[in-house]
């Protein structure tokens, strides 16, 4: 694919909604979200499932070279878990355009590649509280380490995973990451036709082990700094996005424990990979790693600024 210089690779037209495929169930409900999302942006969708061929061959040494290939017998496999999903996607939408591919490379390596040319990359998490069901650690380094907007499907069923009325959720933390967040979030709300609620906590820290955290700030300097800091952050897009209802919320602390409650009723909460003060080497979060093994929704982790996502929403 050639990119134009200043083009986002992910807001091209071309750009496909890309889903991990693993015969799961935390991927079976993330092909039912994506496709949905595909259908209404009329992008087509891909289904991806890697088979890490060089871990196995390394597993099989000569033996493979010497017995009906054994890798042949992976790859009809996967070519069986990617037809699946294809008809569970075509129930959503019998017109959708739908491409499967089969990587050699390991499943959390193809998805990273793969991401920096998608629209969104979505993968899907296991319902039960605390459990990462989808290729294991593949989930956090596809979420740590994807390009763009990187979406973990998350709830215990259909209903959770299909929720239409609540709003998008955005979490603004005052980073670079955050602010992209933001955009993304603005554009997630207009094509939805939803609200937006933004989220900020004056401090990260959490206070909920010694008692029940206040919903109001009473301390009259730290209100006024931390609505400064969501104004500054929401400034301009109100502007670009002004069917967008915005609803703006302060705490002082506790953004992990807000947001989830939050996630309780939202259709999407959005995050930044990394917020304010992580620690250079640290790609994903306290608070965004919270979220995609914990959140009631879809989370999409944001990793890169969008670009002219203001005047490039309706190019999905």
């Amino acid at each position: 694919m050639t990119i134009e210089h200043g083009t986002d690779p992910h807001q091209l037209a071309s750009a496909p909604v890309v889903v991990g495929i693993d015969g799961s169930v935390g991927a079976t409900r993330a092909v039912g979200w994506a496709a949905e999302v595909a259908s209404q942006r009329r992008r087509h969708l891909e289904l991806l499932h890697a088979v890490d061929i060089a871990s196995t061959r390394g597993v099989l040494g000569i033996y493979d070279l010497v017995v009906p290939p054994v890798t042949d017998r992976i790859r009809a496999r996967g070519s069986e878990l990617l037809s699946g999903a294809a008809a569970a996607a075509c129930e959503v939408d019998p017109e959708l355009d739908i491409e499967l591919s089969i990587s050699d490379l390991s499943p959390a390596r193809a998805l990273i590649e793969r991401s920096s040319t998608a629209h969104l990359m979505v993968i899907g998490a296991s319902g039960v509280e605390g459990a990462l069901a989808h290729l294991g650690s593949t989930l956090l380094a596809v979420a740590s380490h994807g390009h763009g907007g990187v979406v973990v499907v998350r709830g215990a069923g259909p209903a959770e995973i299909a929720r239409r009325e609540g709003p998008v959720v955005v979490g603004v933390d005052g980073s670079a990451l955050g602010a992209a967040a933001v955009g993304v979030a603005f554009a997630e709300a207009a094509e939805r036709a939803t609200r937006l609620v933004a989220v900020h906590t004056w401090s990260d820290l959490s206070f909920d082990r010694f008692g029940d955290m206040p919903e109001i700030i009473r301390d009259e300097e730290v209100r006024v700094e931390a609505e400064a800091v969501l104004a500054e952050q929401l400034a301009g897009w109100q502007e670009k996005f002004p069917d967008v209802d915005v609803v703006r919320k302060v705490y002082l602390s506790g953004p992990r424990l807000r947001l989830l409650a939050w996630s309780k009723a939202a259709q999407l909460v959005v995050v930044g990979s990394r917020g304010r003060g992580g620690f250079r080497g640290l790609l994903l979060g306290s608070t965004s790693n919270s979220l995609v093994q914990h959140a009631d929704c879809p989370v999409m982790v944001v990793h890169s600024p969008p670009v002219n996502t203001a005047t490039d929403t309706k190019g999905h």
